[in-house]
């Protein structure tokens, strides 16, 4: 058989199967872009209306704007008041525990604490003069200072970056407002109270240490006097006694000036003879205070009036340095204006186009064929 014959033979057998037929449910690309263009009218209408309504959202959505500051530990230039005081209340032997980084440490725990941010708030006249003027209800002011404590925030710069550890302390502080400038002022202001408070409670902290010294020292003291008063009372009177001995042994002069030798009794002593202890009672009994021949008790006294004398003033210092003061924020939190009116547009031309399918496709489908509405060109 040759092969014209099998080609033949091959085209009939191939030609008694029908080709696949055309489905009448096939997208056709062309004809949607065909039916939406006809329709791109009432699609950049909507587009324009969402656009439109995208703009006065943009207006109406609360505004956010946030002011931060960059704080680290204080530097030893900004302590010098507070080095010098404490340099002279250490020559006194009092020891005060106030260093730069517990300071700092007490504004950011102060920074944080709500009941603060309360305080402050209520006593600030911005921020109650705005709730007055929103007319506030006694009842909602407490939700109010509650919301307005949580736009307050204080974060480690550690904590907030993925990078290598930074080689010093520093943390962000920010607070949101409707607007900038409120941001800002607020933010200075509880800082600049939080600040006062934690100067004013390391001050008193210094005072009270003064004052616990000072007490110490005076009771302390006055404790010795009686002790060591007590001790001269016992010496003089084992004097009396010793007196009373020498007398009745008839030792009248010191037993070692003549050679004598005598068994002296520790109790008491009769080796001055009775001349002697009674030169030394004399002295004794002369003494008005006891601290006359006591150098130590003297020293002391002095160091309390010494003490007593400390007047600890108020020193202005700051317990943190800025890298950043309080800005005023320049652009709002959230989403920009252009971005809302992008996504309406977006959104709108998404819901036009979408209606003009769907409308086109149930006409096809509820229409014969040859009633179909074709896109005109």
């Amino acid at each position: 058989m040759s092969s014209t014959t099998i080609k033949q033979n091959t085209d009939v057998e191939f030609s008694r199967y029908p080709l696949e037929p055309h489905h009448k449910h096939e997208i056709n690309l062309l004809a949607l872009i065909d039916v939406l263009w006809s329709a791109k009218k009432q699609i950049i209408g909507v587009t324009l209306i969402f656009a439109l309504l995208g703009v006065l959202g943009s207006f109406l959505l609360p505004q956010k704007w946030t002011s931060s500051a960059i704080i680290t530990p204080a530097e030893s230039m900004q302590w010098r008041e507070v080095d010098r005081m404490l340099t002279q209340l250490k020559v006194l032997n009092i020891d005060v525990s106030l260093h730069r980084g517990e300071i700092f440490n007490q504004f950011i725990k102060a920074f944080s604490s709500r009941s603060l941010m309360e305080e402050y708030f209520l006593a600030s006249p911005d921020v109650m003069g705005q709730l007055k003027q929103a007319n506030v209800e006694p009842l909602e002011l407490q939700r109010a200072l509650v919301g307005l404590a949580s736009n307050m925030k204080a974060a480690d710069n550690a904590k907030l970056k993925n990078e290598t550890e930074l080689p010093y302390v520093a943390w962000t502080l920010s607070f949101s407002a409707p607007t900038s400038k409120e941001a800002q002022t607020v933010l200075q202001g509880y800082i600049d109270f939080i600040s006062a408070r934690v100067v004013k409670d390391a001050m008193d902290n210094i005072r009270n240490t003064v004052d616990l010294n000072t007490r110490f020292e005076r009771e302390k003291l006055a404790l010795d006097r009686v002790r060591l008063t007590t001790q001269r009372d016992i010496k003089i009177q084992r004097l009396n006694y010793s007196l009373e001995v020498a007398n009745a042994a008839g030792i009248k002069k010191p037993v070692y000036s003549n050679g004598q030798v005598v068994n002296d009794d520790p109790d008491f002593s009769i080796a001055l003879g009775a001349d002697g202890i009674q030169e030394k009672l004399k002295i004794e009994k002369s003494l008005s205070d006891i601290s006359d021949l006591n150098a130590e008790l003297r020293n002391r006294e002095y160091h309390l009036a010494e003490l007593e004398k400390v007047s600890v003033q108020d020193v202005s210092f700051s317990p943190f340095n800025y890298q950043l003061s309080p800005s005023y924020p320049v652009k709002k939190d959230g989403a920009g204006k252009s971005l809302i009116v992008l996504i309406a547009a977006v959104l709108g031309g998404m819901i036009a186009c979408g209606g003009v399918l769907l409308r086109n496709a149930m006409m096809t489908r509820v229409l014969p064929p040859e009633m179909t509405l074709e896109p005109s060109h």
